[in-house]
């Protein structure tokens, strides 16, 4: 019983030794990245990721890096869900969102954008400016100004410090109330992840969840869908106009 513990604490050490760091994958994954050797980038890239406790926006440069890796590859569905994890991680990076549009221009589909209302497209956008973490802290560091101007307001002598108090505070209220909706709604996003990539090169929708359903309309490789529930290994789906079940094993979540 002690020689098998002994051979068990020898594995161990053995197995911990051959871990490498994370700054040890990032490097070799960049080596491999530029000279041209894509499916080891992708490879560590990934080992980072999965090695991960909690992503992080720290995390954001590897699914960026990762999904230039992909598309390298010609796997167009795996660098498009690359590129929208690192802008759900880091709103701001235009290199990401440049490569994610570009990489929509190369997907194959016949299916028509819903029109969506300008206000509700510009409230969308405002909302995606920033990870959800930023959207808390301004919420909370406004509403504490606005108790601060209460108080110039309830405690000044000075009419116009009051007035500045009084408006100033219902301005800071308001701007509190829009960054918690919007850090509500974007934690509401990452709960349910609804939002996924179809990873198959051609997936048919069909009108019911079984494979005697009625074809309804053709999906292609990268192209971004809504969940709205999934019954016996089919998912419900929207995309642009349509509505239609799917396989689940033909998309993965954002």
């Amino acid at each position: 019983m002690r020689r098998l513990t002994y051979i068990c604490i020898v594995l161990l050490i053995a197995a911990t030794s051959f871990a490498q760091s994370p700054t040890e994958l990032w490097a070799r994954a960049n080596q491999a990245y530029s000279e041209a050797r894509y499916d080891e980038a992708v490879a560590d890239y990934s080992a980072i990721i999965d090695a991960a406790p909690v992503i992080t926006r720290a995390y954001a440069p590897v699914y960026y890096n990762l999904g230039n890796a992909h598309f390298k590859q010609g796997e167009l569905s795996q660098a498009i869900l690359a590129y929208e994890r690192c802008l759900r991680l880091r709103p701001t990076d235009k290199n990401a969102r440049y490569n994610l549009q570009f990489a929509r221009t190369q997907i194959i589909d016949n299916i028509a954008d819903t029109q969506v209302f300008f206000l509700r497209e510009w409230i969308t956008t405002l909302r995606n400016m920033l990870p959800m973490s930023v959207w808390m802290w301004s919420s909370i560091i406004l509403f504490c100004l606005m108790l601060v101007c209460l108080l110039l307001f309830a405690f000044s002598r000075s009419i116009g410090w009051r007035k500045a108090g009084f408006y100033i505070s219902i301005i800071c209220l308001l701007c509190s109330a829009v960054a918690f909706a919007n850090a509500a709604s974007l934690h509401h996003r990452d709960s349910i992840r609804a939002e996924a990539i179809i990873t198959r090169g051609i997936v048919n929708a069909k009108a019911s969840p079984d494979r005697s359903g009625t074809e309804l309309f053709t999906l292609h490789e990268g192209t971004k869908v809504t969940i709205h529930e999934v019954l016996g290994g089919y998912a419900n789906i929207e995309v642009g106009n349509y509505n239609g079940w799917i396989p689940v094993n033909t998309l993965e979540r954002i």
